[in-house]
Order: structure tokens, then sequence, then C-alpha cells
């Protein structure tokens, strides 16, 4: 990394470098011994790194250190990188950990020779990834470095593929969330260890053993304060269900359940308070919650949110997220196809919720409860009679197949139907399969049905007719 570094090896220096290999110290007095000798020898002095790091040491044949390597966690803000890979400030906030720093990088005095440093570089690059899933569960995609042109020209960064993407803006971090403005810029160097790291990072979803890397990271949120009230605005017409309201207020909470989904944050309890707790003072201010005695808009925590999901009318709510929805996108295209079906919960217990949405242009036309008791048919009937469906097209899969359902479409709203007819219904898949013909494909619910292995037939029926 010298800067006057002679070129060519010799033959004694050839031989290190040829032997030169790059171990992991997961010990902990390999690390005090590691932080002594960057104390010692590195113009930054030792660095004490917080979260998600490795430490790794270039040794010779006979074992003796050579160089010295810390990675640890990306930095939270970087203009130019955010600019080279495209991502949106939420996707950042979800991905980060994807990324890691170079923080330390220290060739060992009485040991460097030439092409020692991009050499043991280009090693560490090669098991980093590997290494990061083995600690902590994942991979990592890109790793940025810091150069100080004061101190270094970046030689060994650009002999092994690094790309400089410009000078930082020269403020450092002194604590967590507290920036000095420092003026000594450094060079910015990017390196991906992923093919396409880049577009897999800007990607709208990451391959699914990504996803489920970042999904324990909460994202942050980033709506204007003006934006947050704007939306806040549509839920004060919930009405409160408590008699007596300290910090919360009921729309104040539906807000925030809003924004998480709006930022892609999990959305059970425990996920709500920690997203809660990442909002920053004026946009708790904005949401509406009310300061404590200490003057601070605290940040509600998970029997909190326990308590509204169980009380607050479902109904009201669902008026409040239409009248956002209608204000943001408009109206949904009346000559889209109405797709009712209905979920159940991932993890833990609870009820399945029966929803309306339409394709292809995924607007969001209301949804019910399905009670343990109960299940989807009847709850679908009530359903229509909260939707605008006369002259509209009504998917709904096999489970619906039933002679009152499509009788409510067609004569008491008006609507077309289109019902999935499985192999139970032998004489009615026979007759439309010789009779229909077989419908252009795009809309759902649609595929091949694993019990027969062909495509399932489509019983459609118009307004008008007195049968399914």
């Amino acid at each position: 990394m010298n800067k006057k570094a002679r070129s060519q090896p010799t033959a004694s220096e050839q031989v290190l470098l040829d032997e030169v290999r790059v171990v992991l110290l997961p010990h902990a007095r390999d690390r005090q011994r590691f932080q002594r000798l960057l104390k010692a020898h590195h113009y930054l002095g030792r660095l004490q790194p917080v979260g998600e790091q490795l430490y790794y040491a270039a040794v010779d044949a006979a074992g003796h250190w050579v160089a010295l390597l810390l990675f640890s966690a990306a930095a939270k803000h970087l203009k130019h990188r955010e600019q080279w890979i495209g991502w949106t400030p939420a996707q950042c906030d979800r991905r980060l950990s994807l990324v890691v720093n170079n923080s330390r990088f220290l060739l060992l005095p009485g040991r460097s020779v030439p092409n020692l440093g991009s050499r043991v570089l280009r090693l560490a690059l090669g098991r980093l990834s590997a290494d990061w899933e083995a600690r902590y569960g994942h991979p990592v995609l890109l790793v940025e470095t810091f150069v100080d042109p004061a101190q270094f020209c970046g030689t060994v960064y650009t002999a092994s593929n690094w790309v400089e993407l410009g000078l930082t803006d020269g403020w450092g971090r002194r604590q967590r969330d507290y920036y000095v403005k420092h003026d000594q810029p450094k060079r910015l160097f990017v390196r991906e260890l992923w093919p396409r790291a880049r577009r897999r990072l800007q990607a709208e979803n990451l391959p699914p053993a990504l996803a489920a890397a970042v999904a324990k990271n909460v994202p942050r949120c980033h709506h204007k304060v003006k934006e947050i009230q704007a939306l806040a605005g549509h839920f004060q017409t919930v009405p409160e269900y408590r008699g007596r309201v300290e910090s919360y207020p009921a729309w104040s909470l539906l807000t925030l359940i809003l924004l998480a989904m709006l930022c892609e944050a999990p959305r059970g309890q425990k996920d709500l308070a920690k997203f809660a707790r990442r909002l920053t003072q004026a946009q708790r201010r904005a949401l509406g919650i009310r300061r404590n005695r200490q003057g601070r808009y605290p940040a509600p925590g998970q029997s909190t949110f326990s308590r509204l999901l169980q009380k607050v009318p479902g109904r009201k709510v669902n008026a409040a997220l239409l009248a956002i929805q209608e204000q943001v996108r408009g109206c949904p295209p009346r000559e889209d196809l109405i797709v009712v079906d209905g979920k159940e919960p991932n993890h833990g217990t609870g009820d399945a919720v029966l929803s309306a949405v339409t394709v292809p242009s995924q607007f969001y036309l209301g949804s019910a409860l399905v009670d343990t008791k109960t299940n989807e048919i009847p709850v679908a009937r009530e359903l229509f009679a909260e939707l605008d469906l006369a002259g509209r097209r009504v998917a709904l899969d096999a489970l619906h197949t039933q002679t009152q359902t499509g009788r409510d479409l067609v004569l008491e709203h008006g609507a077309d139907y289109l019902l999935t007819v499985k192999a139970n219904q032998p004489l009615l898949r026979q007759n439309i399969e010789k009779l229909v013909p077989v419908p252009a494909t795009g809309f759902s619910p649609s595929g091949t049905h694993p019990d027969t292995g062909a495509h399932g037939g489509e019983e459609q029926g118009r307004a008008g007719e007195s049968h399914p």
C-alpha cells in the first residue's frame, strides 16, 4: 500500500505470495492481538466495531501474520453508493446488511512485498460471503471501503477490480445518530461479490434466500411529516374504542400500521412496536401521538397494538383505507376482473381474511374476517353486498362453486361469475369441457390442478341466467 512500493517481487518474495493464505480469527485472544497491532501500526489506530463483523489474518507458510483485515457493518448513508446501486431508501434500510465495509486493512511492517496487498485482498474477498453466511446466516453481496487520499493512492483496490464512486462529504459518525464534519473527504471504493449484485439489491423482490436474510431488518419510515398528517386525517373518522385516551389515539395507531405496510415492514404486534421505535420525534408528532411527562413523543408497545387489533371497528377502518386508495389512485377500472380469495395467518392463531381485489390493476375493494366457527362461503356472500358488482366479473376458487353463490352474484348483484370446477363435480366438469371453449389465460384463479393434471374447468355465468 506504500506509494513507492517496488513493482516486481524477488524470488523469495514470490514464495511468500504463492504461500500466503487468509484465515478467519474466531477467538477473542486473536482479536485482542489484532487490535494491539492496529493501534501500533495503522494510521487510524484500533477500531471496536459493533454489529456483524469478521476478523482475518493473512499468514505465511509458518503461520506468521503478514496482514490484517477487518470487515464490519456498512456505512448507513453514502450518497454515491446509493446512486450507484439505484435502490430506494426503504430498500437500503432493509438490505444494508447485505453490504459490508472493509473498515481496516493493514500490511504489517517488515513483511510487505510487491503485490501482497492485492493478493491478500483477493483471497479474503473470495471467502468473505461464505464466511459471513456461516457466521450470521446470510451472505453479503457487496463490499465497500474508504481510502484517505492524503495517505494512500488506493492502488491495492483498483488492482483488485474495485470501482471508485467518488469522494465522501467529509462527515464522520461519533455516536449512534450523531455526525461531525471533519472536512477530510475519503475516496469511496466498492466491489461486487456476487454476479449482478447491484441488480439484486435494487430489484423489487429479492431471491428467497436473500429475502429471508433481510426479513429481520426493520425498515425506517421515510415519509415526510405532511404525508403522515394527510394519511392520519383519513383515520380520524374511525371511532375511538376506549373511554379515555392517554398517549395513542386509535387513528394514530392505525396510521402507524399503514406506514409499516407502505415501508414493507413486518406487521405483527412485536414488529410494529420495533417499527414505531425507529420513527423520529417529528414523525410521531405528525401521527398525533401525545407528549409524555418528559416532553417526548413515546413509541407504542406490543400490548398497545394487540388491544387495538382486537377492538377497532373493522368496517370503519376498511372505509378509511378505501378513501385513501381513491385519493391516491382514483377509481378501479370497471373492466377489471374482481378476484375474491381467502388467506390464513402464516404464523400463530387468528382468523382468516377474505379479500376482494381487482386484476390486473390490484385495487383493494374490501375484506371480511372468516370466523373459525364458519367458512368462506357465507362470508363471501355477505361481502358481495358491500361491493359494487353490477356489470362486473367475479372469480372465486372451487370452494365457492355453489348454486346459491352463483345465483346471488347473478340475480342479487347483477354480476358475471367465473367459478373453478374440479374433479369432485364430475358431471358438471364433463359438461363444461364439452360445451365451453377453453378460456384465454390471464385471469385468476387458473393453473394446472394436481388432482387432474389438466387446467381446471371454469364455469361461467352471466347476469340474467338463473343457474350457476
